[in-house]
């Protein structure tokens, strides 16, 4: 592994416990809600803080409380991109990407630039420059240094809309080309699968799920992650065809197995019916609309009731359904519809 990380960091009564493995080559994304400990982690691998553990970076160990190392921030081979850029205001974009370098530091810095196709920005202020350039040239400054480990803390947030697709187009490509380990921090979804190979999902200080982007919100294993994938989670306990919800309430599943379980539902899959569904559906229950939430061609429904859901239907079925924020209405699933793993 080039990077292989036991990171444990207490203060404040909040408390970081994670073990990390990135080969070289490789970016992961580490998601989660705000106070899950991500920028924290960003920090403890970049030498800001102080950790009890080890952090091992291409066979060199830059952390081990146990032996009482600890090497220093500047003398890690580790690049640290911040959202707002922090490029020094009062030096050029040519001196900024220039600082830190070791000899003939403005030839390296005009060479830099020229392969990012900013040379023309060389002598202008990082006043004069848009969030998406001020960006570009940050990355270009850590990249520059030639580090070994690449840590971005939301490098995108702070950028309006319509230049955050461009510049994330060009950070992929960034990424692509540079050789060591990359750890992105984001709360995008769409960013984080966008460029990563490798999703890390943290919650309260912990990882509680990791993978491929594809796995992850295949099957999701807490309510953030359900979030991000955009589909409903369920919890309870199977007992062969159906499912006691903790919450209350039956979810019929075929081949839906023994023990603790969760169950994922897609928006698409739940049907809404102004009487109950004629027929034999095994899925049906009475619910209230919530919150309805008009996204692109599709409206999304939040569903109250003893299993809450959110659907997914058109603009054509809330209308003829003549549905509104306060309303009665019954909410359908067919089992076949339904996925069901171990918890």
């Amino acid at each position: 592994m080039s990077l292989h990380a036991e990171v444990v960091v207490r203060r404040n009564g909040f408390a970081l416990d994670v073990r990390l493995d990135v080969d070289e080559g490789e970016t992961i994304a580490v998601l989660g809600p705000n106070g899950a400990g991500k920028t924290t982690l960003l920090r403890a691998l970049a030498g800001l803080i102080a950790i009890e553990g080890r952090v091992e970076l291409d066979g060199e160990v830059l952390d081990d409380s146990k032996a009482g190392r600890h090497v220093p921030t500047e003398r890690r081979r580790v690049g640290l991109v911040f959202q707002d850029h922090v490029l020094f205001p009062h030096m050029s974009v040519l001196h900024n990407v220039a600082f830190g370098l070791r000899g003939d530091s403005m030839r390296k810095a005009r060479d830099w630039l020229g392969r990012a196709g900013l040379l023309e920005m060389a002598d202008r202020m990082p006043g004069e420059l848009s969030g998406g350039q001020a960006q570009r040239v940050a990355l270009i400054r850590t990249l520059a240094t030639q580090p070994r480990l690449l840590l971005l803390d939301e490098p995108l947030s702070a950028l309006d809309v319509s230049v955050r697709a461009e510049t994330r187009r060009e950070l992929s490509r960034r990424l692509a080309a540079f050789e060591g380990v990359r750890i992105l921090v984001t709360h995008d979804p769409l960013e984080a699968i966008a460029l990563a190979d490798r999703l890390v999902v943290m919650e309260q200080g912990k990882v509680v799920q990791q993978g491929t982007p594809a796995d992850v919100t295949a099957r999701p294993r807490s309510r953030f992650v359900a979030d991000l994938a955009g589909v409903n989670l369920l919890r309870g306990r199977a007992h062969h065809d159906h499912v006691e919800l903790d919450g209350g309430g039956t979810l019929a599943a075929p081949d839906a197995g023994e023990g603790e379980v969760l169950a994922v539902i897609h928006p698409r899959a739940v049907a809404l019916y102004l009487a109950r569904p004629e027929g034999t559906p095994r899925n049906v229950w009475r619910a209230t609309a919530e919150e309805l939430d008009l996204q692109g061609d599709r409206v999304r429904v939040r569903l109250g009731g003893a299993v809450p859901l959110v659907a997914e239907v058109t603009p054509g079925a809330v209308r003829d359904l003549h549905l509104d924020r306060g309303d009665q209405v019954w909410a359908a699933v067919k089992a076949t519809e339904i996925s069901v793993y171990r918890a």
